[in-house]
């Protein structure tokens, strides 16, 4: 019998390879020189997403420690990366539909929910140490970028008003109060009861709520 002609076969596979492993160099070298943007460029300024119900997301170390409502998991400021700290504080049931500020009175700490029902942002607040609020729902009547508290016990910004205590005296949101150059509490007290009927909050909070809070926003207080 005569000799057979070998069949020449391409090799698919290998040439696959080898423009796959060119194409990744080339990423490499443009990234390198900055003709391609890398990933720390593209998220650079961002602002916070708004995280879905249940949402669990990888954040880099050192992001503000908060929650979505649907108990994400986030990561507190220091934290060695890959460290979880995982938040159980959810939106209180009954809370409401739709756009608005949730305070709850038991774990002294707002909601602030978008229209379509997800947290923009949770945080721990000081509200009254006595019983002058009801739980239910109200809506903000009125606003002060400036206010002075009763009898002139300090001055306070952001002041959002939405409803009044039974002495008339109107309670609302607004920063930790300043008296004779002194806040009246620490930042660190957030989370207890310490005012005379108000919500305060850290400042930052307090810009948001003012923000957020228009005339005619719901509010609804829960226990």
């Amino acid at each position: 019998m005569g000799a057979r002609r070998a069949e020449v076969r391409p090799r698919y596979g290998r040439l696959a390879a080898a423009v796959s492993s060119l194409g990744v160099t080339a990423v490499a070298v443009l990234g390198g020189v900055g003709l391609l943007p890398s990933a720390a460029e593209e998220t650079a300024g961002a602002q916070p997403a708004i995280m879905p119900a249940g949402a669990r997301v990888q954040l880099p170390a050192a992001t503000e420690r908060r929650s979505d409502g649907g108990g994400s998991t986030v990561e507190s400021p220091g934290s060695t990366p890959g460290e979880r700290v995982v938040t159980s504080e959810l939106l209180p049931a009954g809370s409401g539909e739709g756009r608005r500020v949730v305070f709850s009175e038991g774990r002294q700490r707002v909601w602030i929910v978008t229209a379509d029902g997800q947290v923009l942002r949770t945080y721990l607040v000081s509200g009254s140490l006595h019983d002058n609020l009801d739980p239910g729902t109200y809506e903000v009547y009125s606003r002060s970028l400036d206010a002075v508290g009763i009898d002139d016990s300090g001055t306070m910004r952001y002041f959002v008003r939405f409803t009044q205590g039974d002495s008339g005296a109107a309670i609302g949101f607004h920063d930790i109060p300043v008296d004779d150059g002194e806040r009246v509490q620490t930042a660190a007290e957030l989370g207890t009861p310490t005012s005379h009927g108000c919500i305060r909050q850290r400042t930052r909070d307090a810009e948001l709520m003012w923000d957020f809070a228009r005339l005619g926003t719901t509010v609804v207080v829960v226990a």
